[in-house]
């Protein structure tokens, strides 16, 4: 019997975001509610925000972990969607998740079984250097069980965080997933105004720094003149410099990727898997993530996947014809640059990872520190290249990746493990803010407009010095060798 299935009609708990909140979670947690009622359960929701849920608590804190206890001693049973967020301080100091980790085990042993569907969890909270990692550990083993996504999820609850082995299971991501969309492909792409015939590669999901979307527009580079598109679908979910400048580097690549189209905004879930239908390619070019739902419902739809080898998604890809795994920003490039040729039908090789690290027959330290090197310059900025006389390429190391590895200023976290001192810091951020703030951002957009500035001046030398290693032309202006 399946975590999910009834026993004799459970009054049912499910703490989650819920729609019409824009949340990635809340889509989840409300496709799992159908399916428990349609097994004949009596099932209500609790959000921490207000929703179309039937209870709305603010859940952070231990005041709201001791609403939530109060609230659930009506039920049989309660499935809680965790996501730090939802329960704790952000950004968290060790002694606000002490207080919050206690209070939340607490409520979870207070009243009827709990199961803790895990969408995220710091790796390092079970640091044992970490003075709350005893705190978050009582807490996680206050459940009766944790369902999770992936095998490597499942060892580091029980390896990291000492969470009895019998106590977590594995679940699958889409087994409440429903298709969305009747449309076809040509239908689909109709009504979203694409090309009938390119090669489409979707991003799709929040835009946050940490789902890597810029990683995949650099890497679909170049492909845009041979028939391809890549397009970035999502609306922006936080309000914080990093991730403004996450936008605006987005739109600068925009403005000089030909093939890359951004489409920032709200889409409604019709509307996602819509675009599933339409795209040839699903990328995921996931700086960290723990699972991917984006993965599950390209898999509804037979869309192959290409995905950064991170967190779960080895593990939830295993089964899905066509997914490639890829280990890095090259490698990134080389499976996109193998599939833009292909349509998606789900046909394909079963999955592969790529780039290995070259030690077949040995350690090879020289082509290990070489390959090292590489993908280093790949994630700093990667290389210019250049034509030599030969017709092949030579590369030079980009003058602007010094800028890049500056990175966006940003505010340090008001925290601090000394009692009081978080309060104080908040209260001065406030007070200073007005002055502040402007002049961050005036210098992160100073750096943006340098880098591009560099890059721009890099392109034109680029070009003059491929220009002059060509050969002499040979019969007139027409003749073979003339321009580049």
């Amino acid at each position: 019997m399946t975590p999910d299935e009834p026993v004799t009609g459970e009054r049912i708990l499910v703490v989650s975001p819920y729609p019409p909140r824009r949340d990635g979670i809340g889509a989840y947690a409300q496709q799992q509610v159908k399916r428990l009622r349609a097994a004949g359960h009596h099932v209500e929701v609790c959000s921490p925000a207000p929703s179309a849920a039937h209870h709305h608590l603010p859940l952070v804190g231990p005041k709201g972990a001791a609403a939530l206890g109060r609230l659930a001693h009506g039920f049989d049973r309660m499935v809680i969607h965790f996501h730090p967020d939802v329960f704790y301080r952000n950004p968290a100091t060790p002694g606000s998740r002490i207080a919050e980790g206690l209070a939340l085990g607490a409520a979870l042993r207070s009243g009827p079984k709990v199961e803790i569907r895990l969408h995220e969890i710091d790796h390092r909270w079970a640091d044992p250097t970490d003075p709350s990692a005893a705190a978050t550990r009582w807490m996680l083993r206050g459940a009766d069980r944790i369902t999770v996504h992936s095998r490597e999820q499942r060892d580091h609850l029980v390896d990291g965080f000492k969470v009895p082995a019998g106590r977590v299971e594995l679940t699958e991501h889409g087994a409440d997933f429903v298709r969305r969309t009747s449309a076809d492909r040509s239908s689909a792409r109709a009504s979203l105004g694409l090309p009938a015939d390119d090669h489409v590669f979707l991003c799709i999901g929040f835009v946050q720094p940490h789902k890597g979307f810029d990683r995949a527009v650099r890497a679909f580079d170049g492909l845009g003149a041979h028939g391809a598109r890549i397009d970035v679908v999502g609306s922006v979910r936080l309000d914080d410099p990093r991730t403004a400048d996450h936008v605006e580097e987005l739109r600068r690549l925009e403005r000089t990727t030909d093939g890359f189209h951004l489409h920032l905004g709200f889409v409604s879930d019709e509307a996602f898997d819509r675009w599933i239908v339409a795209a040839d390619t699903v990328v995921l070019p996931y700086r960290h993530i723990w699972s991917s739902s984006v993965a599950e419902r390209a898999a509804l739809y037979e869309r192959p996947v290409i995905a950064t080898h991170v967190g779960g998604l080895a593990d939830q890809l295993e089964h899905m014809p066509g997914a490639v795994l890829v280990a890095d920003n090259a490698g990134l490039a080389r499976a996109m640059a193998a599939a833009a040729g292909q349509r998606g039908d789900g046909a394909g090789p079963p999955i592969v990872v790529a780039d290995p690290w070259p030690v077949a027959g040995g350690v090879d330290r020289d082509r290990v520190q070489r390959e090292v090197q590489a993908r280093a310059t790949t994630t700093r900025g990667g290389r210019t290249v250049v034509r030599a006389p030969s017709g092949g390429r030579r590369a030079v190391a980009a003058p602007s990746a010094p800028l890049r590895r500056l990175g966006p200023l940003t505010r340090p976290a008001a925290v601090s493990a000394r009692p009081g001192v978080s309060a104080v810091k908040k209260l001065i951020r406030r007070v200073v803010a007005w002055e502040i703030d402007p002049l961050a951002e005036q210098l992160n957009r100073l750096q943006r407009a340098t880098t591009e500035a560099v890059e721009a001046q890099t392109e034109l030398i680029v070009d003059e010095a491929a220009d002059d290693a060509a050969p002499p032309a040979q019969g007139g202006d027409e003749g073979p060798g003339a321009g580049s």
